[in-house]
């Protein structure tokens, strides 16, 4: 049987700390407790936990500002947050911040424990209806950041070229808006196909398109 995580609760009302503690002791081991950010750190300091059962908001920074200076000072302690609060933002800027799991004081004890050792033992552990919010969030921000990536293969004149191709310009129109020769347009046009694995000019503007790369021209 593994050993009991060492834990360490973080919020800033002296009677929940109280209570989740009076919950979880035969369950865990409960090696500290705080009620501000800097108190937090102190102790997480000291008792390197192994899991640090977190509130979001408290008046002096909240969970998140105690991962940032955790994380800073390389602390080894996983976090799970514990909040009242099931709104998207909070869930996505803690997560964001480095914790391993998000759920809310409506958890039954038994629950807790047992998020707090799969915590632990290195899973990620969410209250259900906050899963989605996660995965939505880091799926968007993986499909922006693929967008960027593809981007970021293009020159500053193939980007040039390309939102002019795909607002409908043809080669010859490119090269005079551009001052470029009209082999040149062709040569660009090629490289930035062959960077973005598409075949003909229809794929690069639907791409441009569908990335919002193609806005209203300035004057």
């Amino acid at each position: 049987m593994s050993p009991r995580p060492r834990v360490v609760v973080v919020d800033d009302h002296d009677l929940f700390r109280a209570g989740v503690q009076a919950e979880l002791r035969d369950e865990v081991e409960i090696v500290g407790d705080a009620g501000t950010v800097d108190d937090a750190l102190a102790v997480i300091r000291e008792q390197r936990p192994d899991v640090v059962l977190l509130d979001v908001h408290m008046p002096d920074g909240g969970g998140v500002e105690v991962i940032r200076r955790a994380n800073a000072e390389k602390a080894p302690a996983r976090f799970l947050a514990l909040s009242v609060s099931d709104a998207p933002e909070d869930v996505i800027a803690v997560i964001r911040a480095g914790a391993r799991g998000y759920v809310t004081k409506t958890i039954s004890g038994e629950e807790l424990a047992e998020a707090t050792r799969r915590v632990a033992d290195g899973d990620a552990v969410f209250s259900p209806r906050l899963a989605g919010f996660v995965l939505d969030a880091f799926s968007e921000e993986s499909q922006a950041a693929s967008d960027v990536r593809g981007l970021d293969q293009l020159t500053p004149r193939e980007q040039e070229v390309l939102r002019h191709i795909a607002r409908g310009y043809m080669y010859k129109e490119v090269a005079q808006r551009l001052g470029i020769s009209v082999k040149t347009v062709e040569a660009h046009v090629s490289a930035v196909l062959r960077k973005l694995q598409l075949s003909s000019r229809h794929e690069l503007s639907r791409w441009a398109t569908e990335k919002h790369l193609v806005g209203p021209e300035g004057p």
